[in-house]
């Protein structure tokens, strides 16, 4: 039996793994100057399944990003993973963000651009087309692929929703 001491010591595994989307520095005018802010756009996902997207507002950098993981923890969703892809293909959009998402053979890899391959790698999904219309503001490409994302459904879940069996669904 270990003592409280030793515990303190131990690296403890992170349950999540956290990735940086993007930084921001924000200004407000004031009558003395300008006051620098910084948001952090943060994902955090266990790479089986589950995902979230977090912003943090703060004055120092170090801060604002532990707020977003903060928030991304707050906001997680359960992803339906086939495999290593997605069960159908889906557009998620957000504001003029949309990004549509294709299942793809294993072996394809992550085809996305930066902020939607965040998230698809925080979910786990490891084979995946993706291309990314309208803005491509970070945070409206990284919400538009959480709403495709959320919007998954697998033939499990739609055959108990219509009260069928999973082979009447797909023939």
């Amino acid at each position: 039996m270990r003592n409280d001491r030793e515990r303190k010591f131990e690296k403890e595994v992170p349950e999540f793994k956290e990735r940086l989307v993007a930084i921001n520095r924000v200004a407000k005018v004031v009558k003395g100057g300008k006051n620098f802010r910084f948001t952090a756009l943060m994902v955090v996902g266990n790479e089986n399944g589950k995902v979230g997207v977090g912003l943090g507002k703060a004055v120092e950098i170090p801060e604002a990003v532990r707020k977003g993981i903060e928030d991304a923890k707050r906001h997680m969703i359960e992803v339906p993973v086939v495999g290593t892809t997605i069960p159908h293909q889906v557009e998620g959009k957000y504001g003029k963000g949309h990004v549509r998402l294709l299942p793809a053979e294993e072996g394809t890899g992550v085809i996305a651009g930066g902020p939607a391959r965040a998230v698809l790698e925080a979910a786990g999904i490891r084979d995946i087309r993706t291309k990314s219309y309208g803005s491509n503001n970070p945070s409206n490409c990284v919400k538009a692929t959480l709403n495709g994302l959320a919007q998954l459904r697998t033939a499990e879940q739609i055959a108990a929703l219509r009260g069928k069996t999973v082979d009447e669904i797909l023939n």
